[in-house]
């Protein structure tokens, strides 16, 4: 007998993993730095803010990833909830970064599949391990995305409005997903794996900023 929720599943991987790399992806709320002016910004600047949104939008590709891995290995139909929740907000996230870089005159990152790859098998994993460790997975996550955005808020020049309202967006959502997997029972992850994910991720923003 055919799995129905299975092959439902895998289509719904699929259609994710096809739009997140094909960038079809539409938002359901507004652009954050719609009504704001372009700023004047030296050829420095203006190579630094596409690195750091770079950055941001290979986060966001991964996130998505993240969030599918997590989504079809959770047994709580409330938890699968809230992983479908935070990624549909990171949708938002990853169009706002595409058309910051647009605006840039830059590109996303040319390593995208193998962010998508890499995080939708971590994913799968943390999802394996159960729901209060995927949650915990997810909530160290974030946390580590708010402290990342912190940084690029700090280094983002200061005329840079557009830039940094979207930033300032994301990161109160990153910030609302850490305490929703909190308030769901999120495991706190042992130290090991904490410093593993900050290694991870600190290789990843230092190859998305130039490639």
């Amino acid at each position: 007998m055919v799995n129905t929720n299975l092959i439902d599943t895998g289509i719904k991987v699929i259609d994710t993993s096809l739009k997140t790399l094909f960038k079809v992806n539409q938002t359901t709320r507004p652009y954050p730095a719609a009504n704001l002016t372009e700023p004047r910004l030296t050829s420095f600047e203006q190579k630094h803010a596409a690195g750091y949104m770079r950055v941001n939008h290979a986060g966001e590709i991964a996130a998505q990833a993240l969030y599918q891995g997590q989504q079809i290995t959770a047994r709580d139909l409330s938890i699968k909830q809230t992983m479908q929740e935070a990624g549909d907000e990171e949708i938002d996230h990853l169009v706002w970064c595409e058309q910051r870089l647009q605006e840039l005159g830059s590109h996303t990152s040319y390593l995208a599949p193998l962010w998508f790859t890499g995080a939708f098998i971590i994913g799968t994993i943390a999802g394996i391990a159960g729901d209060k460790w995927s949650l915990g997975f997810l909530a160290e996550t974030e946390k580590q995305v708010v402290e990342h955005l912190d940084g690029h808020l700090t280094g983002l020049p200061e005329h840079d409005t557009k830039s940094r309202a979207i930033v300032g967006q994301m990161r109160e959502d990153e910030q609302k997903h850490a305490e929703t997997a909190i308030a769901e029972g999120a495991a706190k992850l042992p130290k090991p794996i904490r410093h593993l994910m900050k290694l991870t991720a600190k290789i990843m923003t230092k190859t998305a900023y130039l490639v």
